[in-house]
């Protein structure tokens, strides 16, 4: 439920924060990749949800919407430090 939904959001933002204050482009990166992977586990739980018909698609698009956003912002800054490297 939404303790789950919870436990997958809350590392997402804890890793690109953790990475970037690394002050060094590889350990940023990699906390990005599993920054990724978390808003992967996050994008699933709400198809379940809406496959499992606990909320309608006009509930969830909106938030599938915003998963899909941070994820090309996370790959944009992934496509950044490896222009660096």
């Amino acid at each position: 439920g939404v303790l789950a939904r919870c436990r997958s959001a809350v590392p997402i933002p804890a890793n690109i924060a953790e990475g970037y204050g690394r002050e060094t482009d590889g350990p940023f990166a990699q906390h990005l990749r599993i920054a990724q992977g978390s808003l992967k586990e996050l994008e699933t739980h709400f198809l379940l949800i809406e496959r499992l018909q606990l909320l309608g698609n006009a509930s969830i698009q909106p938030a599938l919407a915003l998963c899909d956003e941070l994820g090309r912002m996370i790959r944009s800054m992934l496509r950044t430090l490896k222009d660096r490297a």
